[in-house]
């Protein structure tokens, strides 16, 4: 099945996508923000949209694509929680475009490796299981196998909540506590993922998957990851302009770890590490102070 796609966002990963997907034979339109609105309107012949847009940019882009005359597929690879809300990118979507099938597009895959041609696999995610397994088969690669699940919420929270654990992970490595240190943190940073996804809804197994623990490995170890490396910067002493400066680049983490910590606040969460994170990005604390109160925690059962 060939498709028309409008891949929308020309960072990394959206240029990535309309690579592969061109080369697996469909007719792909790259829309960059540069292009303007007036550039949208010439999409409308497209059979899909896949939004590959930062978290900040999809709610206005979805305002833009709300009055289109008819209602197009849509798989969403925003990654990461809005901090004003808490809401994710495919929520955001729905505020605008209720009518649009959504599907989410979450796993472990650095950009700069598949535009190598290195292989990678990810998840597909929609409750609408024909219409997933239509999409699975039209965009899987030689080199991009996707996998399919019911659970659209937890793959999305999955995708954004590793973001904020890779911050964490680079702030570790960079303080150079260990393999020890690193594992340990992951594990209870998986144990974080874990109770925010299953108290919003989400699936506790999809933790497990390529969205939750395949995602967070990949991108709380590599110096491709901008969260990872945003957290090593941090480690060295730098404050998180003076890190993003750096990087010079989106990193997702950092606004959704303030979308978290506002939803922990809100519902009682016990989030240590994000909490810790945070701190650190606001400047109320350093690394070492950091990671002594998160050692220092009150002892009690995995």
């Amino acid at each position: 099945m060939t498709l028309a796609i409008a891949v929308l966002g020309g960072g990394a990963w959206g240029s990535t996508l309309a690579q592969l997907f061109g080369q697996a034979g469909h007719g792909v339109k790259l829309w960059r923000r540069r292009d303007g609105p007036a550039a949208l309107a010439d999409l409308q012949v497209c059979d899909l949209v896949v939004s590959a847009v930062a978290l900040v940019g999809v709610e206005p882009l979805a305002g833009q694509l709300a009055p289109w005359a008819q209602p197009r597929p849509l798989v969403s690879c925003s990654k990461g929680l809005d901090p004003a809300t808490g809401l994710t990118a495919s929520q955001l979507w729905q505020r605008h475009c209720p009518s649009w099938p959504l599907l989410v597009l979450s796993g472990p895959n650095l950009a700069q490796e598949l535009a190598q041609g290195l292989p990678a696999a990810s998840v597909l995610a929609g409750s609408d299981e024909p219409l997933v397994s239509r999409y699975q088969r039209a965009l899987s690669t030689d080199r991009f196998r996707l996998y399919r699940n019911s659970d659209p919420l937890g793959t999305e929270l999955a995708g954004g909540l590793k973001n904020v654990m890779a911050i964490a992970a680079g702030v570790c490595d960079g303080l150079k506590l260990g393999a020890n240190a690193r594992a340990s943190l992951l594990t209870r940073a998986l144990a974080e993922m874990g109770l925010v996804i299953q108290a919003l809804g989400g699936r506790q197994e999809t933790l497990f998957g390529l969205a939750g623990l395949g995602d967070l490995l990949a991108t709380a170890t590599s110096p491709l990851s901008r969260n990872y490396r945003f957290g090593m910067a941090l480690a060295e002493g730098l404050t998180a302009p003076e890190a993003l400066q750096r990087i010079g680049a989106t990193v997702e983490g950092v606004p959704t770890c303030a979308g978290l910590c506002r939803l922990a606040e809100e519902h009682g969460w016990s989030l240590p590490i994000a909490r810790q994170v945070q701190a650190l990005v606001e400047g109320r604390k350093d690394p070492g102070t950091a990671l002594q109160e998160l050692m220092e925690r009150r002892l009690r059962s995995e």
